[in-house]
């Protein structure tokens, strides 16, 4: 059975000289679920991550792994799985000797490499110098460091960055099978609508300082909900009998309600759905409201 394992930040803060990059930073991230460590670029995401992972020193404050820190994991990579770079790679050496150099450090046996190598797409391009890849590529190889030692968590910092849609989607899927399997799940990222479709959980970073955390169905509004039927005008009929406002949209009906409501007036009409979705338009201004347009003050 997988060990469930937290990761907590108490009171974290890092000064860099006059700037407080991270400022009396708590937050808990639990198990079986993929969290969002979201904010604008120099709000302090990567310097909490690098604190959590014993890179950098705090000035005061704790980031542990259940209570332990980075340095005293007595199986750091069986515990852990970090890709924090996809830049960090010799481009002289091959995908697969990379990974059994890391194996062969940490005990792992060496069947390992090749096993992410296909779990993460790139089993083809494993004897290919990396200097030769394309940035998604990078990152699919920065995910398959992560996974080597099969961890309890995974931090991640922009796993989507330079992946095209087909990888994605790929990562999207993947990131939520780990968390189903009962791991610990963090993902930076500086921009929600890059991982609002991949995250259950959020915590949102302004100036080192949190400025919301909750679940992303608690986050900003969902004012409408889009829906649609093969029989449309008999859903128009049903949804205005049961009291409720309907404008046309680009593909359905958008009804100023919540979707309980909606599909109960449905069904109690007999009509079949072939769309039910909230909208989630005012996710991306929320965020941008409570961040901000400008730099932040930390990495």
């Amino acid at each position: 059975m997988r060990t469930r394992t937290t990761i907590e930040f108490q009171h974290l803060t890092k000064h860099f000289g006059p700037v407080r990059a991270v400022d009396d930073l708590s937050f808990t991230v639990e198990p079986g679920r993929v969290t969002g460590f979201l904010g604008p670029n120099g709000a302090g995401k990567t310097t909490s991550l690098r604190s959590l992972l014993g890179l950098v020193r705090p000035t005061s404050g704790t980031a542990t792994f259940g209570g332990i820190a980075y340095r005293d994991l007595p199986r750091p990579l069986a515990t852990v799985g970090t890709a924090l770079e996809a830049s960090s790679f010799s481009p002289g050496r091959t995908a697969r000797n990379h990974l059994l150099v890391a194996a062969a450090a940490a005990g792992i046996p060496r069947s390992r490499a090749d096993e992410v190598l296909e779990l993460t797409g790139i089993a083809e391009a494993g004897n290919r110098r990396v200097g030769g890849f394309s940035l998604g590529m990078r990152q699919r190889l920065g995910l398959a460091f992560a996974l080597l030692g099969d961890p309890e968590v995974l931090v991640l910092d922009e796993p989507i960055n330079g992946l095209d849609p087909e990888g994605i989607r790929w990562i999207r899927g993947l990131l939520r099978e780990l968390a189903q399997q009962g791991r610990t799940v963090l993902v930076s990222s500086h921009l929600l609508s890059e991982v609002q479709q991949t995250v259950d959980h959020v915590v949102i970073l302004s100036h080192g300082r949190v400025v919301h955390e909750g679940s992303l169905d608690d986050f900003g509004s969902s004012p409408a909900v889009v829906v649609d039927s093969p029989d449309r005008p008999g859903l128009r009929a049903a949804l205005l009998a049961a009291g409720l406002p309907v404008a046309d949209g680009d593909s359905g009906l958008v009804v100023s309600a919540p979707a309980v409501d909606v599909g109960a007036a449905a069904a109690r009409a007999g009509i079949a759905l072939s769309l039910l979705q909230p909208e989630r338009a005012g996710l991306e201004e929320t965020f941008l409201q409570l961040v901000g347009t400008g730099e932040g003050v930390g990495a």
